[in-house]
């Protein structure tokens, strides 16, 4: 009897240990992965990162925000597969990430907090109601759309204070060439470092030993995965050096979240790895970065982050082709009707 069928033998003969399985699964289908022991690794990235940080809220933030949003799914008496899945958990997770990292710890932030994971979970219903008409999955939306209503919120309540973010500003063209950048990375800008820290910010969490914890995580439930999060952190490195992008949004990781999630959702989850797969998932993730740079300079004036909001558009906009990716013969076209009967 291997491990994985022990373990489902437990979950299944104790309510408690199914319970802590379902919001395991839920961490770990922040990067599409339905393996509890993946979920424990993102859990500890985050706790590793936001404790040697100095933001030890931000871990408790995403354990309290992770079992709110499954509890509320429960309670609102959502799909039982998908629950067991971890599909209702991740949202909130991301919520009780985000919501520490910008704005200053309270008792109001910790009641926007939960209030913001139990509403991702209803996002997540509505949503995904929605989106199946394209045959296309919510992603992180619902987490996204609570989070920025959320901050938006903040700029009108005393109670709450904005954090972590620099007030709103016009966006400014970057004086930075490619090469200057390049060459000034060369010397100054530890991009190892930089690379890693691409899945910890999937998390929101500024630390390359969380990331390395990240990618283990994802290798334990699929080398596809881990690779191809390595892969599009790279990617994301290289396009934003080349750009000319912000050193400190670079050294930060702050290209490479999206594009992991990109490339790993590209990559391996909705399309069968192939050459053909390969080339369409890179095209996606250099083209997160550019979307990337755009949403940061249109919501500069709002003062609001953009989140994963890149991966969500550029995913969406990549999967509603419903390109199979392989080589298909094409129907005779006669008089403007593909596979007429003239054509026959």
């Amino acid at each position: 009897m291997d491990n994985t069928v022990r373990w489902m033998r437990i979950v299944e003969g104790n309510a408690f240990v199914r319970f802590i399985d379902v919001n395991l699964r839920g961490a770990g289908q922040v990067i599409f992965q339905n393996n509890p022991l993946t979920g424990l690794f993102f859990l500890a990235a985050i706790t590793w990162g936001a404790i040697s940080g100095g933001a030890p809220q931000i871990a408790i933030g995403a354990f309290v925000a992770l079992v709110v949003a499954t509890v509320t799914a429960m309670l609102l008496d959502a799909d039982e597969d998908s629950l067991r899945q971890g599909l209702f958990g991740f949202n909130g997770m991301l919520v009780g990430c985000a919501v520490p990292t910008f704005i200053e710890p309270s008792l109001a932030m910790w009641a926007l907090l939960v209030i913001g994971a139990a509403t991702s979970t209803v996002a997540m219903l509505a949503i995904a109601n929605v989106m199946k008409t394209w045959g296309t999955p919510a992603l992180t939306f619902p987490f996204v759309l609570t989070t920025w209503f959320l901050m938006l919120g903040a700029y009108s309540f005393g109670a709450v204070t904005i954090d972590g973010m620099g007030p709103p500003a016009l966006p400014n063209s970057m004086s930075t060439s490619p090469f200057s950048t390049a060459e000034a990375a060369s010397q100054a800008l530890p991009l190892l470092e930089a690379w890693l820290k691409g899945p910890a910010q999937v998390f929101l969490i500024d630390d390359w030993l969380s990331g390395i914890l990240v990618v283990i995580g994802l290798a334990v439930s699929s080398l596809w995965a881990a690779g191809l999060a390595l892969a599009g952190a790279a990617i994301a490195l290289v396009t934003s050096l080349a750009l000319g992008a912000s050193l400190s949004d670079i050294s930060g990781g702050l290209y490479g979240f999206s594009a992991v999630l990109t490339a790993v959702a590209l990559g391996c989850v909705f399309y069968a790895p192939s050459w053909r797969v390969a080339l369409f998932t890179l095209l996606g993730t250099i083209f997160t970065v550019i979307v990337q740079g755009a949403m940061d300079a249109a919501f500069a004036p709002i003062g609001i982050p953009t989140f994963t909001a890149p991966f969500v558009f550029v995913t969406w906009l990549f999967l509603l082709p419903k390109a199979n990716l392989k080589p298909h013969p094409h129907d005779k076209i006669a008089n403007g009707v593909v596979g007429g009967d003239a054509a026959k």
